[in-house]
């Protein structure tokens, strides 16, 4: 990517100019990381440690937990040293990667919770094929297209972003590098190049929620059907985590775009761009935990088998 740029670097918006502020800030988004990356690395563990949950829907929960890990640490480490260090700069090559990366976590997180809603709509819709239908070859096959769509579609957004001149401005009214307050530094006309392809991005991503809700249309029609309360109990349990994770995602999305950014710094900014890039990595591992049992149990299995082994071996070493 040929750098055709009057900017070399670029100033992302700081939460305050106040020192302690920006010490008490580094604590904050530090504690909030280590919330999000132990709980992740928690819903990893369990569903990679325990052969009882080696199902489609853990696989792909797996996926999920690893792109919201990535999706955190793109922005959070950056941020978190700027406060520390005082500075607000990022460099022209750091500030691609991060957008590249970003991007791709976002766009994959989308198109796999999609992929998570029809592996619902297939367990609850239409059971006897279920295993015919998500074998493994088949789970591996639409996680790998899945993040192969994330690479190609960030690749795209990133370079199409970044063969824009820029010399109006270096500072990114945001804490982290984003396109939408990017693309208003460009000093040239050839931004709606990519204003056109993000909104055609704005579509794609409503098809794929109008895709889940009607997949969940059609999972609330046939669960309410089930004779029995304890099945349409199992039904609903196996369901809402993945729906209070999309609704997360959709709320915090829409937050995000029917409030415009301002034209010079605001903390409205800083406030939209926190609900959506720090809020869902760190909520999704607590609503998978909290809603469903299965991973609740598997965590216990696991630390079971912790405690078990640290009673055997721990004697050891203190003797």
């Amino acid at each position: 990517m040929p750098n055709r740029s009057t900017v070399t670097e670029f100033l992302l918006l700081g939460f305050s100019d106040v020192r302690e502020l920006q010490i008490l800030h580094f604590v904050v988004f530090l504690v909030v990381y280590l919330a999000a990356l132990m709980g992740n690395l928690l819903i990893i563990s369990a569903i990679v440690l325990d052969h009882l949950v080696h199902t489609p829907m853990y696989f792909f929960l797996v996926n999920l937990a690893i792109l919201d890990l990535g999706s955190i640490s793109v922005t959070l480490p950056k941020s978190m040293a700027n406060s520390l260090l005082n500075t607000r700069l990022i460099s022209y090559r750091g500030c691609a990667a991060q957008i590249f990366l970003f991007v791709f976590f976002a766009e994959t997180n989308i198109t796999l919770l999609t992929v998570m809603a029809y592996d619902r709509y297939v367990a609850i819709c239409q059971p006897l094929h279920y295993e015919r239908v998500m074998n493994k070859g088949a789970c591996v096959k639409m996680a790998t297209g899945v993040w192969m769509a994330g690479i190609v579609y960030s690749a795209l957004h990133t370079g199409n972003t970044f063969r824009l001149p820029f010399c109006r401005s270096n500072v990114i009214h945001q804490f982290f590098c984003e396109i939408p307050p990017l693309l208003k530094l460009a000093c040239s006309d050839s931004y709606r190049s990519e204003v056109g392809l993000l909104t055609a991005s704005v579509f794609l991503s409503f098809v794929f929620f109008v895709f889940i809700i009607v997949s969940y249309g059609h999972i609330l029609k046939a669960v309410l059907r089930i004779p029995s309360e304890q099945g349409r109990h199992k039904a609903f349990s196996t369901c809402l985590p993945h729906l209070a994770v999309i609704s997360l995602l959709m709320c915090t999305a829409v937050f995000e775009y029917l409030i415009p950014t301002s034209s010079s710094a605001s903390k409205v900014d800083l406030l939209t761009g926190v609900l959506y890039a720090v809020v869902p990595p760190v909520m999704n591992p607590v609503i998978y935990s909290m809603r469903n049992k299965e991973i609740k149990a598997a965590l216990k299995r696991c630390t079971g088998k912790y405690e078990f082994t640290r009673h055997i071996f721990w004697p050891m070493f203190n003797y």
